[in-house]
């Protein structure tokens, strides 16, 4: 089965476009001009990874993006405009994945879409084995003091809360939980997330997702009680 994209832009030169290399990779697009078309596809429809313009004629990208992040974890690449560096960490503070500047190559869009669907499929329990036996389900277990995450089943809970996050934040700290008390520069988060060629982003996405990692947790970065900033190093989570 084919996956499904969401494809949001009101420049439809730029959306058929889009379209055009999707299809080119097989995967089925539902295009729309205008958020509220795509809320009306969300209602119906589901999907596994949205993109999402910022400047549309009714809804702008972020209320739409924050509306979806209501109901689902799917991966959101959201459209910016060039060196639009607020506009980017207005989104991936609401709950985007990643970005993608105008122009763009549709290469590296394509690219990135893989990236984001790779990673969700990959934690996302639609995909888990349910025939595991009970060691290997010991072993997807990542625990740090009351803090839990379950790799196969993508959920973690702090204490018996559960919290909701997004695939990257979700890779994000299961990468600090596999590598507990040791040291994790921003290089190695963007190397281990994100392993394309394309890819070449400043600390700051990597800052925003920690901040937004650490506000889901009731975390404090100065007195942090799961992820530390190490100045100059990257982060770690003790036990």
């Amino acid at each position: 089965m084919s996956n499904k994209i969401l494809v949001v832009d009101d420049e439809t030169e730029i959306a058929d476009l889009i379209e055009v290399y999707l299809k080119n990779e097989n995967y089925t697009v539902f295009k729309f001009y205008t958020a509220q078309e795509a809320l009306n596809c969300i209602e119906t429809t589901p999907i596994d990874l949205a993109i999402l313009d910022i400047m549309l004629p009714d809804i702008d990208g972020f209320t739409l993006c924050k509306k979806i992040r209501e109901h689902h974890t799917y991966p959101i690449i959201m459209l910016t405009a060039k060196d639009a560096e607020t506009d980017k960490i207005t989104g991936l503070t609401l709950g985007a994945d990643d970005y993608i500047t105008k122009p763009f190559r549709p290469l590296e869009m394509i690219a990135r879409v893989k990236s984001q669907l790779r990673r969700y499929q990959k934690y996302n329990p639609a995909h888990s084995d349910t025939g595991a036996t009970s060691s290997a389900a010991s072993e997807d277990n990542l625990v740090c003091g009351s803090l839990t995450m379950n790799i196969k089943a993508h959920t973690c809970f702090l204490g018996e809360t559960p919290l909701v996050l997004t695939p990257t934040e979700f890779s994000i700290l299961r990468i600090l939980l596999e590598n507990t008390g040791n040291v994790v520069s921003s290089e190695d988060l963007f190397h281990k997330i994100w392993q394309d060629e394309y890819y070449s982003k400043s600390n700051n996405t990597i800052t925003v997702h920690i901040r937004h990692l650490r506000e889901k947790m009731g975390d404090s970065m100065d007195k942090p009680r799961f992820i530390k900033t190490i100045w100059g190093g990257g982060y770690k989570i003790e036990s």
